[in-house]
């Protein structure tokens, strides 16, 4: 049977098909618009759908729409309390005539479906499933995090042969994202996007306002908790976009961080003592915060942590056709990996090379030559195989560098036109990772957990490490992918160090590049030294001499 996933009422629209019980395409909508997230989370526009994704989705399985068993709609229009708490006010009930009018606007977007095979998916039982159907667990906990869904901030409970339980939910206007949203919003940064720059921020700073916050951040010992009304400015003052913060903004960044983490800690302590599962998953924009994702790995009872990649809206595309093909007595399967997007065959990337007349090579040995040039601390732009799903470049859409020189971070970050705090994170080989980096999982290659660099490590790669002594890890298998992992072996061959920068192919406020003229545009218009497009590689230094 075949099922396509829909996210459209929030942010980050996307889509995802699941054939017989597998996930064979997902993809989010801003790698086609070109806008960063799609959209913006606001009620006027919930209409917008991911018709590019969703014309891919269908296109790479070659389907057509009315072929579709079913359609999955992450958000219950039904569900719904007018005049709740934590709704948008007045614009509430246009985001909710838009949900009830989407069975019409797919079958518009999508001709040949019929509207009565669009079915409403509760968008926090979608981010469930999003984890506990697509985590390698066939029985497992489940803890969903985010800023709001119809009614709800959260969702607890447990997977039993696919078929899910729900513990816990925690009603709006009581949310820990919400409150995460306010307090980017308060330092400077734009609420549901920037949220990771708090994270960021919050490593700079000392918790001293955690006792105050722990008396306005809850838990109630039901699984829930309640989030008071906070006056962020009796903590630091309010932040203009781009203007320079202090360590009062750092140190209340840090304070909000660490009661994140604690009252996640509590939340899922309770949860393991309702199920008593070795396993949890996560799924909700909050699961991406991979510090608190750390901590929960290092001090709840769970032996196992997993991380749905796709953890924010998009992901709920994903886990409303997954639900939908349980629902239908399909038996699914674990995604296969984040490498779920778009792709082009070695003819299509030479095509694209000749219409643009941009000189190029096609080296004997790919990942050796692109090891010589990081060797030679040159910035390499990385474009291999189908694209990642969710926010995270894992090595498809990737800018690397060398980490050995500390002066490569502020590089990196001018090249993307960002802030100077925002660290980089390292890729390495699955094998030798225990070596170099503790805490956080032995494997992590989706990038969601944070490692302690050992001591002895730091200098010799301080381009990764945070100024905590931290580094976000990405670990690579060298039989899921041979090509980075035949690359990092040939740079350690020439630098003697196993591991080189990994960060996201895009420049501040775009998308990460998906298609190969984004990745020749953003390498014509920002000074990176190569690009790695498939089999070949384009130089600067050729495509510009005079």
């Amino acid at each position: 049977m075949r099922f396509l996933g829909i996210n459209a009422i929030f942010h980050d629209p996307a889509a995802a098909l699941v054939v017989d019980g597998e996930v064979v395409a997902a993809a989010e909508e801003e790698r086609f618009s070109r806008r960063k997230h799609g959209k913006r989370p606001v009620p006027f526009s919930a209409w917008e759908l991911p018709e590019q994704a969703a014309g891919w989705c269908l296109r790479q399985a070659g389907l057509r729409p009315e072929d579709l068993d079913a359609v999955a709609y992450s958000y219950d229009p039904d569900l719904v309390r007018p005049g709740q708490e934590g709704l948008d006010g007045g614009w509430e009930e246009l985001r909710t005539t838009y949900a009830r009018r989407a069975p019409a606007f797919l079958a518009t977007a999508l001709p040949g479906l019929d509207p009565a095979q669009v079915s409403y998916v509760p968008h926090h039982v979608a981010h469930a499933a999003s984890a506990g159907l697509a985590s390698p667990y066939r029985d497992c906990a489940v803890l969903v995090c985010d800023g709001r869904g119809e009614a709800v901030s959260h969702l607890a409970g447990h997977y039993r042969d696919g078929e899910l339980t729900v513990l816990a939910a925690q009603a709006l206007p009581h949310s820990l994202g919400l409150m995460y949203e306010e307090v980017t919003e308060h330092l400077g940064f734009l609420r549901s996007c920037d949220e990771y720059k708090v994270m960021a921020l919050a490593s700079y700073g000392t918790p001293r306002h955690l006792a105050a916050l722990r008396e306005l951040i809850v838990t109630t010992g039901d699984g829930g908790f309640r989030v008071e009304p906070i006056d962020w400015g009796g903590y630091a003052k309010a932040l203009a976009a781009g203007e320079p913060w202090s360590a009062d903004h750092a140190d209340l960044a840090a304070s909000v961080q660490a009661r994140l983490e604690e009252v996640l800690l509590e939340l899922a302590t309770w949860l393991h003592g309702r199920t008593g599962d070795r396993y949890l998953t996560l799924a909700g924009g909050v699961a991406l915060n991979c510090v608190a994702n750390t901590r929960l790995l290092a001090q709840s009872p769970f032996e196992e942590v997993w991380v749905q990649p796709a953890a924010g809206d998009s992901g709920t595309a994903l886990g409303g056709a997954l639900h939908l093909a349980r629902a239908h007595g399909e038996v699914t399967v674990p995604m296969p990996g984040a490498d779920l997007g778009r792709g082009w065959s070695e003819q299509e990337l030479a095509a694209w090379l000749d219409v643009a007349r941009v000189p190029h090579t096609r080296p004997r040995d790919l990942a050796a030559a692109v090891a010589a040039e990081l060797a030679a601390d040159r910035i390499v732009a990385w474009f291999q195989g189908r694209a990642e799903y969710g926010p995270r470049a894992l090595g498809r859409r990737s800018l690397l560098a060398h980490p050995g020189y500390a002066r490569n971070t502020e590089r990196l970050n001018d090249v993307k036109g960002r802030e100077q705090f925002r660290p980089i994170a390292p890729m390495v080989l699955a094998s030798r990772a225990g070596e170099i980096f503790s805490r956080g999982p032995a494997c992590s290659p989706y990038m969601l957990f944070v490692h302690d660099v050992e001591p002895s490590w730091r200098e010799r790669i301080p381009a990764v490490v945070h100024v905590d002594g931290t580094a976000r890890v990405q670990t690579v298998s060298e039989r899921q992918e041979p090509l980075l992992a035949r690359m990092l072996g040939e740079f350690e061959a020439r630098t003697g160090l196993p591991v080189v920068v990994n960060t996201s192919l895009n420049t501040a406020g775009r998308p990460m590049v998906d298609d190969p003229r984004d990745a020749l545009e953003c390498f014509g218009s920002s000074p990176v030294d190569v690009l790695a497009l498939g089999p070949f590689l384009v130089r600067r230094g050729e495509v510009f001499a005079s």
